[in-house]
């Protein structure tokens, strides 16, 4: 698989000592014997690193409502409040009401199969499968998805 360029996020400064706590729990991933057969699991973490620093972070460094908001909004699909709650605790276990990095990873490498990871997991292949054209972006609909 090729290693995708290092291109500096746009918020730069503001999520540098983000990024360095994202590294050291992307290590731990690396060394749990729980991951140590899946396959590519470097560039797998380096890939939800990247997604998870998409979404705009609350001030603790972590996904809330508002930001799983902004982010289904960005890919087309506006959620109401309750399906966002829903979408948050199914990640967390209903434990919390922001996703961690490590509930963010553990959803994206488990074997449940969680809206966000859909959402995700979409995203990746609608990237994929139109190369980067001018205009405007090609209309998405995730109510198309299983």
């Amino acid at each position: 698989a090729m290693a995708a360029p290092r291109r500096p996020s746009g918020g730069g400064l503001r999520k540098a000592p983000q990024d360095g706590r994202l590294e050291e729990i992307k290590k731990e991933f690396l060394c749990d014997p729980k991951f140590s057969n899946e396959k590519d699991l470097e560039e797998k973490l380096a890939v939800f690193k990247e997604k998870y620093m998409e979404f705009d972070l609350n001030n603790q460094g972590e996904i809330d409502l508002m930001s799983v908001k902004r982010m289904m909004e960005k890919l087309g699909a506006p959620k109401t409040h309750l399906e966002l709650k829903k979408m948050i605790s199914e990640v967390t276990g209903g434990v919390s009401d922001t996703i961690s990095y490590q509930d963010f990873v553990n959803v994206m490498l488990g074997k449940r199969s969680a809206v966000l990871k859909l959402v995700m997991m979409f995203e990746g292949k609608a990237n994929e499968s139109n190369p980067k054209r001018s205009g405007p972006p090609p209309e998405r609909d995730i109510a198309s998805l299983p």
